[in-house]
């Protein structure tokens, strides 16, 4: 479940380093502390399942993808940890650190119990102000993928297939959706 630490502290990332390496993920969007504990079996599996579809397409266009744990800092306030995201590389190589780049391709969020409404919420919004061209949630319960691009008033709901095309000049990734969510050991 995601937690709003409840105080009346405008919380930075700089502060983030007080907290003990518990397990736990720690973000800040603009002053306000989420705390969610770890991912689950089921939730990392269906992270892992999606990078394998996305490495190969991104990889010979210039990008990298990334699991979590891995910080996305836009700001002194604003520090995400998206469960999968994708980066342009520089001068040919993957980045080292999310500074490098300083924007994102793609951010995808797998739905956990606790996590709905602030990924639908907050982070969508957070996504969305910060440019990044498209925001994925995973509704394994569902079989869904919400798609949000960067102008999005309202998701686009896809069950059969998601398309998607970073460079307008390339040719497309095309994920059959009921395909990836039968690969899910737990379903």
């Amino acid at each position: 479940m995601v937690m709003p630490h409840a105080s009346s502290i405008y919380w930075t990332v700089a502060m983030l380093d007080d907290f003990p390496d518990d397990g736990n993920r720690y973000e800040v969007i603009d002053g306000e502390l989420f705390v969610t504990p770890g991912p689950t079996y089921e939730h990392q599996e269906a992270a892992v399942r999606l990078y394998r579809l996305l490495f190969p397409y991104v990889e010979p266009l210039g990008m990298t993808a990334f699991l979590a744990p891995a910080a996305v800092l836009f700001s002194t306030r604003r520090e995400v940890q998206p469960d999968l995201f994708v980066l342009p590389n520089v001068n040919g190589r993957p980045p080292k650190k999310f500074g490098d780049v300083g924007v994102l391709t793609l951010a995808v969020e797998v739905l956990s119990p606790g996590t709905a409404r602030v990924d639908r919420t907050r982070k969508r919004a957070l996504y969305q102000a910060e440019g990044v061209p498209e925001y994925w949630i995973i509704d394994v319960a569902a079989r869904t993928v919400e798609r949000w691009r960067v102008d999005s008033t309202s998701a686009e709901m896809l069950r059969d297939t998601i398309v998607w095309q970073p460079i307008a000049t390339r040719p497309p990734l095309v994920i059959d959706l009921a395909a990836y969510f039968q690969t899910l050991t737990w379903e």
